[in-house]
């Protein structure tokens, strides 16, 4: 059995000001930071002689592999995402970058932001538009029922306030 994976199914390409930002701030932290660090450790630790059982070594190169795999990464990703700074015009509609505060059946309020794959964080309250609850959201209304299928079931949602700002 090979180790073949189809590729990934590409995220969308938008991206809010802050994301973009916090993107360019990684880069920066792990090329000019991090791995000149671990480059000079692993610099060392080739000093120490037998390389195949200098752990130092071992784990300095496995780390400088995953920093040049995540720059690439976040190199390639930044060449092709398209910020969107400016609020939609029908402000009273749901798009992207957009705080929704949601209502359950059980009257329970959440409040979510619409932002772009590589930005989300569900501690932050930052929902991916690729998700299943961004999707259902996309171009509702206050007031609006929302439905989604999850693996629980389907759940039931009340678009109570919809806002443009950043917090």
């Amino acid at each position: 059995m090979g180790r073949y994976r189809p590729p990934r199914q590409r995220g969308s390409k938008y991206i809010t000001l802050e994301g973009e930002q916090a993107l360019r701030d990684e880069l920066h932290q792990l090329w000019k930071v991090e791995r000149p660090t671990v480059a000079d450790a692993v610099h060392e630790a080739a000093k120490n002689g037998d390389r195949s059982e200098n752990g130092d070594y071992i784990y300095g190169k496995r780390r400088l592999r995953e920093i040049d795999s995540r720059v690439r990464f976040l190199n390639k990703r930044l060449d092709e995402v398209e910020v969107v700074q400016r609020v939609p015009t029908d402000t009273g509609k749901i798009f992207f970058g957009a705080w929704v505060t949601l209502e359950n059946e059980a009257g329970d309020e959440s409040r979510w932001r619409i932002v772009g794959p590589d930005e989300f964080d569900l501690a932050q309250r930052k929902l991916s538009m690729d998700s299943p609850l961004a999707r259902a959201l996309l171009g509702k209304r206050l007031d609006d029922e929302v439905r989604v299928h999850s693996p629980s079931g389907e759940q039931v949602y009340y678009v109570t306030d919809i806002r443009y700002q950043t917090d």
